[in-house]
């Protein structure tokens, strides 16, 4: 019997098309690895198409027969994002199957997108957003097309200050990230509604990878610490977080599992989901307030100036 849900449980791929995003290292590589492994023609959308190259080649290394390309995405700059969209929908008239927004940044010290939002709202939040609006043509173009976005057990503490959302008043780089995270569970609640009203096909879901050991939960540490945070960081995930293949897991579960509820989110069943094998988890009421899923959703198309074609019923 088996332990629990692995990649070798996914189903064949073959003749879909996936965009991953931050995809040049961690979960994001593993995440594209394992979907090109399965048959899937993967973009890898990475801010630094040299390292995007090299994981291209890992995967290539590990997965000899996989179709995976490499473009430039810059979710801190929403020129960047419309021109990844247009370029891709161009090259790709088939549609997309799955776009997995998965980059992001954590409790950076604050700073400022390319377009003046607080980087990691910008970032994790809005840049996405921008990104499946410009892609939605695409995916609404395949049937049974995904949505997953990558949130974190940080959502918790979140809330979403509408009064102060790019914290110019008062910002904390984890309470900026604890809003970012829960402004991930509010957009996938409301694309799921809004496509399902709207009766495409599209279907949006979020995951979790628990506290795994990744480049991410170093960055923001060494931006406010230097080498000093990022060694202690990597020694505490080291000793009580999981592999980036394992917190890969609850993405990839909710991005091929036939049949999981609206707006599903997955993480690591293990104790505080912090590690373990993928399942359905539970959220925060914040997560779950639709009415300030639907007051998001207006003010990040006034702020992207992306409006979705989804009427709101």
């Amino acid at each position: 019997m088996s332990i629990g849900w692995t990649a070798r449980d996914m189903p064949d791929l073959t003749g879909r098309t996936a965009v991953v995003t931050g995809a040049s290292s961690g979960i994001g590589e593993v995440t594209a690895a394992e979907l090109a492994r399965h048959g899937a023609a993967v973009t890898l959308a990475v801010r630094d198409p040299a390292r995007g190259d090299r994981s291209a080649e890992r995967i290539r290394t590990i997965a000899p027969a996989a179709d995976v390309q490499v473009s430039v995405l810059d979710l801190a700059d929403l020129g960047s994002v419309r021109r990844f969209a247009d370029d891709w929908s161009r090259e790709h008239p088939e549609g997309l199957d799955l776009l997995v927004n998965n980059a992001g940044v954590m409790a950076v010290p604050r700073r400022q997108t390319a377009d003046g939002f607080e980087l990691q709202l910008g970032t994790n939040h809005l840049g996405h957003f921008a990104l499946t609006g410009r892609l939605l043509p695409a995916l609404v173009a395949r049937p049974r097309s995904r949505v997953v976005t990558v949130s974190s057990n940080a959502h918790r503490m979140g809330r979403i200050h509408f009064d102060d959302l790019q914290g110019a008043r008062r910002y904390g780089p984890w309470r900026a990230y604890a809003q970012s995270k829960l402004a991930n569970l509010l957009f996938t609640a409301e694309l799921d509604r809004r496509a399902r009203a709207a009766g495409v096909g599209i279907r949006a879901t979020a995951a979790h990878p628990g506290l795994s050991s990744t480049h991410l939960v170093a960055a923001g540490p060494a931006a406010r610490y230097g080498t000093a945070g990022e060694r202690v960081s990597g020694w505490v995930t080291a000793v009580l977080g999981q592999s980036a293949t394992m917190g890969a897991l609850p993405t990839l579960f909710a991005a091929t599992m036939p049949d999981l509820p609206p707006a599903a989110y997955v993480g690591p069943g293990g104790v505080g989901e912090q590690r373990g094998y993928p399942r359905l988890v539970g959220r925060s009421a914040a997560a779950a307030d639709l009415d300030a899923a639907r007051r998001l959703w207006d003010v990040s198309e006034d702020l992207t100036g992306v409006r979705y074609p989804l009427d709101d019923r």
